[in-house]
């Protein structure tokens, strides 16, 4: 695993050992204004008032838990992933029949689709979005801005378009090249932290999901070097002050999951020939995810792994003395030092937000601060 980031860069966050992956549940003046927009009651610019109200209104709370990386907790979002991908030049969002199935929750029926060669537009409302961020925070902290990885578009229902049809190579350059200009486009709004999120690494993991792959005659190592392909070409022109972590979950809906599975099957592609990840957000927080065996394979790097050990889906709060007991596992196969503490996922990765009440989420938040300065002072 090589890195281009600057050691000055890296230092800046040398002391940061505590990190929420981006999400918060929404206000409930934040949810009617989404639904009385989508009913058309209101126009969109009463929406966007009321979502930029509701952000400086987050930015405050995040500094009262002394959250040194904040984010918009993706309150102009509905989807973690459909509202980005679906404004890419080439990528379509539209309703399904049928919404996604999860544990024991399906989700509202909606997808993305391939509809020609795939570009990153000028336009793209991410930019103003972060922009408004980064200006409301006014350099009191750091403006993280999360978005999907483009290995969400290498499920086979997304892989096997009409456009590529089975050049998955020219298909994985052309993600690539497009989240490159993404991430120009956002550092040159100021954007000096960018959060990967990817579940199709969780994919991976699953061996259900690797065994149906293999049936319909895929290797889901060949399927793993792919998606190192198009994260090792996004990240290739990488400026050296940008921080890039790379976050990792099972599935977040409504407190429910999609997928099980340590990291066993994937840890020589996310931890060896992965390039530019300065940070990993790893989910922990169950024994689905496995143990910490694989974060061996980053001895001798200067990346990061904060421990995904506080549930973002139960409203139960955390045994203090059992995550640090974690954290201590974890440091027999990592250095302490390159270790740090987050959320499994964010609180509310869809708008419906997980099954949890805003006290808890906030609990949450401070103790984690509260195990990280017992752990790492």
């Amino acid at each position: 695993m090589k890195s281009n980031t600057s050691q000055a860069a890296k230092n800046q966050y040398a002391n940061n050992k505590v990190e929420h992956v981006g999400s918060f549940l929404r206000p409930l003046k934040l949810k009617k204004a989404r639904y009385d927009f989508a009913d058309r009651v209101i126009y969109q610019e009463t929406l966007r008032q009321v979502e930029d109200a509701e952000i400086h209104n987050l930015i405050d709370i995040q500094l009262d838990n002394d959250c040194t990386i904040m984010t918009d907790g993706d309150f102009r979002r509905g989807w973690w992933h459909y509202d980005f991908l679906e404004q890419f030049e080439g990528i379509q969002g539209y309703k399904t029949r049928d919404g996604l199935q999860f544990k024991d929750v399906i989700t509202k029926a909606y997808d993305v689709r391939v509809t020609g060669k795939i570009d990153f537009p000028e336009d793209h409302s991410s930019l103003a979005h972060y922009r408004f961020l980064h200006q409301a925070i006014d350099g009191f902290a750091t403006a993280k801005f999360t978005m999907p990885s483009p290995n969400m578009m290498l499920y086979p229902h997304l892989r096997n378009n009409r456009h590529y049809a089975d050049r998955w190579g020219e298909y994985v350059e052309d993600l690539g090249q497009a989240y490159q200009k993404a991430i120009q486009a956002l550092y040159n709004q100021g954007c000096r932290y960018i959060q990967i999120n990817d579940g199709f690494w969780a994919y991976l993991c699953d061996a259900e999901q690797r065994a149906t792959e293999c049936a319909s005659g895929m290797n889901p190592d060949e399927l793993a070097d792919l998606a190192v392909q198009s994260l090792n070409i996004a990240l290739a022109n990488k400026p050296e002050d940008l921080i890039i972590a790379l976050h990792i979950d099972r599935g977040n809906f409504l407190s429910s999951w999609l997928y099980q599975g340590g990291y066993a099957a994937i840890e020589s592609f996310i931890f060896e020939k992965l390039h530019n990840i300065d940070r990993y957000l790893l989910e922990f927080d169950t024994e689905r995810a496995g143990g910490f065996e694989p974060l061996a394979k980053l001895q001798g790097t200067n990346a990061e792994v904060f421990l995904g050990l506080i549930s973002t889906k139960l409203e139960t709060v955390e045994d203090k003395a059992q995550v640090i007991a974690k954290i201590h596992q974890a440091s027999e196969y990592l250095p302490l030092e390159q270790l740090g503490l987050c959320p499994q996922s964010g609180f509310a990765s869809m708008e419906e937000g997980n099954r949890i009440s805003y006290d808890t989420q906030w609990k949450k938040l401070k103790l984690m601060n509260q195990i990280a300065q017992d752990v790492w002072g």
